[in-house]
């Protein structure tokens, strides 16, 4: 066997390495039975890596290319141009240039060829890189075929590969290029089928794009091409586009564009018996890859060839389903604030938790943590509580989607059907009853004071914990963190289960009565600022105090710019002045030092563990706020909300019955401002006891490395809570578990996940009313009121935020650790949110403007801009 020619015969898989994925997929495509592929050959990687040594110039211009970054394209171009240029001036060696010769004489060298790159990071399950390289049609002649694979071999460095290659993090250097040599088929029609509905992800719809001629014009957007929907052996949809051009192969080789006649451009590619046979096509290779796919075929004298299939790479993962039946998944990370993907430890250890307050099935897809909630859905009466209860107010696009669900009435009946949990009920009938019974009782006597003793109370648990904690090791540690979660489920949410009622249903009762006898909206909005009793809103003001502190001295100002978190404190108390930033900083962590971005994921680096992540929130305050500003802006917005109570006693009291209006209106207040803020602390208390169960955990990884059954401490973070508990006790782990799942992370990290999915792999949406939406305006929620205008900030990683005063942020979510930044923005507009959720609650406090679930806000507004942010009505504009 010549190691640089083989033909597709000789070409499986296994032979990835040497053929790349394109000529990897088409040496399997030609083993399916019934499967019709156009013969042809690949020139291997052997070739081109002994061409890339024959080329002098190559070595130096790759390394000149590794240190350019992708957003420098001049640069980017010139280097690969150089490469591209050496590339095809270097003559093809005889030994590669006779074997090349010998296939195409037996496949006959008179015939036509494509000739197409294949590069071994391309069409893999994880990354397609399609066209990326070079492909050319009709090339004839021995002499040309030969040109043409050096234009590939080149191709290999356009400016759009290597761009692609620097922005998904592959290795110039490890990346190689066979060249597929493949007899042309002249085809009457031709196009692209995709195994899974592109637009929806569903899984069990195909869809069928189709012209007249070769496949490049459909590829290359020359033509609009006919689209056909084909759903298990029945064509759903069929859209037949205006088809003004067509690209055929000329006799002396090479392709042209021909305009069609007027007859034939709106005449259908594909008659109803050739669609359903392409998709048989379609799912018999499906089957035999084992994953959705995309397919390139033509059409040619009546039967259809397959010339390229590919996996279909940005697909979102769908939960497997066991039992045989529909499901519908909705997303609680975009309820939790945390669409970002988490690790394998985080995915196990907070369903721990969060099934302590839903009885409902949780799942796992894309890195994110799901519901079920077909069981809801399939239920008439548990629909309609379950859908319009309280998802709105966290997340309105989410109980949208779940709308269009239930309209599909046929649907509904597929569902499966089991015993409702209601969503997040948050304990039994009786836990229910019984905090009913509490909350009147709070809100009866108003004690200002009961917060302050459930905190203190919850701190000396913590304190505790911290204590019993020590000393406890392999399964006794997983025993006693099972133990104490169900400990601190009591203690947080059981017992102040009351405390939690009264919190949501004075402002629910001053906002309908308010608009009832004032014509008063969003009076919340005011009355909530500059409370006493919020742990995330104070710790965004208390941050100011750190900046306070640091401003003074010039010598630790300068150290925050090369400060690293192994050493922070060490280094930062030898500075004039570190010993008080250093004091005023532990103060703020031995409080705060639990939160972080993200932080339902218990993997995520604390603020504890990473203390150089506040620097940047520091010096925003430092650069944007006066001195004292802690205590003069949580006075003025105290006053604010003072005076606005003033007035709407005042107003009420000119109303009939005005006295007891004013009265109950008084004590709402009251009530409201003294316990609206527990809302906000029983995550903070979880990410306490988190915080605790972390480092013990981190002490046994420490073990397992000492051990060597771990290559480093954080690998557990790649294993499950119960697969680590089964490592610490054997000592005992494959290794290849911690591979696949790094792999996994990376390929999760950049997709989006969708609010509401089902087990088609359909993705569901909801859409917003547009009503008296200024055209071109954003749509999302109104979270907090006000009007504000200022330039857009975006902020993907609250690492890189740099804000100035006049800002406003743009960013997916916000999570508590958000906070500290809030008080140095105008604004807030998120992708993700609702009424109820932390960045809304802050916003309001801080009298911020905020929208939130703003689709594709991040990529629609760009940085820089200014915009109108209408925290009334509920959108924002670009001016």
């Amino acid at each position: 066997m010549n190691s640089y020619v083989l033909g597709f015969q000789e070409i499986d898989k296994t032979k990835l390495a040497i053929v790349g994925g394109k000529g990897a997929n088409l040496g399997e495509l030609s083993s399916i039975e019934g499967i019709r592929v156009p013969e042809g050959f690949c020139v291997t990687t052997e070739a081109y890596k002994k061409t890339i040594e024959q080329t002098p110039e190559f070595t130096a211009l790759l390394e000149q290319l590794t240190h350019v970054k992708a957003d420098d394209r001049v640069k980017v171009s010139e280097i690969s141009g150089k490469i591209r240029s050496a590339i095809e001036r270097t003559a093809i060696a005889k030994d590669i240039g006779e074997a090349v010769v010998r296939h195409l004489t037996k496949l006959g060298d008179k015939n036509a060829y494509a000739v197409r790159s294949s590069a071994t990071a391309e069409d893999l399950p994880t990354a397609s890189f399609a066209g990326q390289q070079d492909t050319y049609l009709n090339i004839i002649g021995k002499e040309a075929i030969l040109k043409h694979i050096s234009k590939c071999w080149a191709s290999l460095f356009t400016d759009r590969a290597v761009i692609y290659r620097m922005q998904n993090n592959f290795d110039h250097n490890k990346v190689q290029l066979s060249v597929v040599v493949q007899k042309m088929v002249f085809p009457e029609a031709a196009g692209i089928m995709f195994t899974a509905d592109p637009i929806t992800s569903n899984r069990k719809v195909v869809s069928i794009d189709a012209s007249f001629g070769l496949g490049e014009a459909l590829v290359s957007g020359l033509v609009d091409a006919d689209i056909y929907k084909v759903r298990e052996g029945r064509i759903t949809d069929k859209k037949i586009a205006t088809k003004k051009l067509a690209i055929y192969g000329i006799k002396e080789g090479g392709t042209k564009e021909v305009r069609l006649g007027s007859d034939k451009q709106n005449a259908r590619t594909l008659a109803d018996a050739q669609i359903l046979e392409l998709e048989k096509t379609g799912r018999r290779i499906e089957a035999y890859f084992g994953r959705p796919q995309d397919i390139e075929w033509c059409l040619y004298e009546g039967d259809f060839y397959i010339v390229q299939s590919r996996p279909i790479t940005t697909l979102y993962p769908v939960p497997e389903v066991k039992d045989g039946q529909k499901h519908v998944y909705m997303s609680l990370a975009h309820q939790q604030m945390m669409t970002d993907v988490m690790k394998p430890l985080g995915l196990s250890f907070f369903p721990i938790w969060l099934r302590k307050i839903t009885s409902g099935p949780v799942v796992v897809a894309g890195g994110r943590v799901y519901l079920d909630v077909s069981y809801e859905l399939a239920s008439p009466m548990a629909a309609k509580v379950f859908v319009k209860s309280g998802l709105g107010s966290v997340d309105i696009l989410i109980q949208k989607a779940l709308t269009n669900v239930l309209k599909r009435k046929d649907y509904i009946k597929t569902l499966a059907r089991g015993k409702t949990s209601m969503g997040l009920s948050g304990g039994s009938m009786g836990q229910v009853v019984s905090g009913f019974m509490q909350a009147r009782k709070i809100e009866r006597e108003n004690d200002a004071g009961l917060l302050h003793k459930v905190f203190a109370k919850h701190d000396a648990q913590v304190r505790d914990l911290e204590q019993r904690i020590n000393g406890k090791t392999g399964a006794d540690l997983f025993d006693f963190i099972l133990q104490d979660m169900d400990e601190a489920y009591k203690n947080i949410v059981l017992d102040n289960y009351g405390v939690g009622i009264v919190g949501v249903f004075a402002p629910n009762w001053l906002k309908k009565n308010m608009k009832k006898w004032l014509g008063e909206e969003d009076v919340t909005d005011i009355l909530t600022q500059s409370l006493s009793n919020n742990v995330t809103a104070e710790m965004g003001l208390e941050l100011l105090d750190v900046a306070d502190v640091v401003r003074q001295y010039p010598a630790v100002m300068d150290y925050f710019q090369h400060a690293s978190d192994e050493t922070f404190f060490e280094e930062l108390e030898k500075l004039q002045g570190g010993k008080a930033a250093g004091d005023s900083i532990r103060k703020y962590l031995k409080k705060y030092g639990v939160r972080c971005p993200g932080e339902i994921d218990i993997t995520r680096p604390r603020w504890a563990e990473k203390p150089t992540m506040l620097i940047p929130l520091i010096i925003n305050n430092i650069k944007n706020f006066e001195p004292g500003s802690h205590q003069i802006i949580f006075e003025q917005k105290r006053l604010e909300a003072e005076r606005k109570e003033q007035e709407l006693i005042s107003r009420l009291q000119q109303l009939p019955g005005g006295r007891q209006k004013a009265e109950k209106t008084r004590k709402k207040i009251s009530v409201m401002r003294n316990f609206i803020g527990f809302r906000e602390y029983p995550k903070y208390a979880m990410m306490q006891h988190f915080y605790v169960y972390k480092q013990a955990l981190k002490k046994e990884a420490a073990l397992l490395v000492q051990k060597r059954v771990l290559q480093e401490p954080e690998d557990i973070y790649y294993l499950t809570f119960g697969e680590l508990r089964d490592v610490i006790r054997t000592n005992l782990l494959d290794y290849s578990i911690i591979t696949k799942r790094k792999a996994d992370y990376e390929v999760h990290e950049k997709l989006t996940p969708p609010r509401v999915m089902t087990s088609d792999g359909e993705i569901i949406t909801g859409e917003y009313d547009t009503g008296e939406t200024p055209k071109g305006a954003l749509i999302g929620v109104s979270v907090s009121s006000g009007v504000i205008e200022g330039r857009a900030r975006i902020v993907l990683n609250l690492e890189d935020a740099h804000i100035e005063d006049g800002d406003i942020l743009v960013t997916a979510f916000t999570d508590p650790s958000w906070t500290p930044l809030f008080v140095s923005i105008k604004g807030l507009v998120t992708e993700v949110g609702g009424m109820m959720t932390h960045g809304a609650v802050v916003a309001r406090e801080y009298g911020l403007p905020a929208v939130v679930s703003v689709e594709n806000a991040t990529k629609l507004i760009q940085d820089g801009q200014e915009i109108r942010v209408n925290g009334t009505k509920g959108y924002v504009e670009i001016i």
